[in-house]
């Protein structure tokens, strides 16, 4: 049996909107996404918004508090289990 996977939502920075072409640039711990459709939402949104992305799809929109305390969740698991599967590679803010 092979190995499964999960994915899971979490919430994206957005840094660049292009709102002509229903799309907008996240960013995700030093990982970008450049072409994220954000036809599901909605109100438009602005640079500085947190999203959850899925499967290309900005499907809602996330206060920053709570953005970040699922970042630092996530933050925590990846430093506290180094088999996780996945790596922490910088700090998403706002004032960045």
């Amino acid at each position: 049996m092979g190995e499964e996977g999960m994915c899971v939502a979490v919430p994206m920075l957005v840094s660049k909107v292009m709102p002509e072409d229903e799309m907008a640039e996240v960013d995700l711990l030093g990982a970008r996404l450049e072409r994220v459709s954000t036809m599901l939402l909605p109100e438009p949104l602005a640079a500085g918004d947190y999203v959850i992305v899925h499967a290309g799809f900005a499907i809602h929109r996330v206060d920053e508090a709570e953005a970040q305390k699922t970042l630092e969740a996530l933050r925590r698991i990846a430093e506290s289990s180094p088999d996780a599967g996945f790596e922490v590679k910088g700090r998403v803010d706002v004032d960045d």
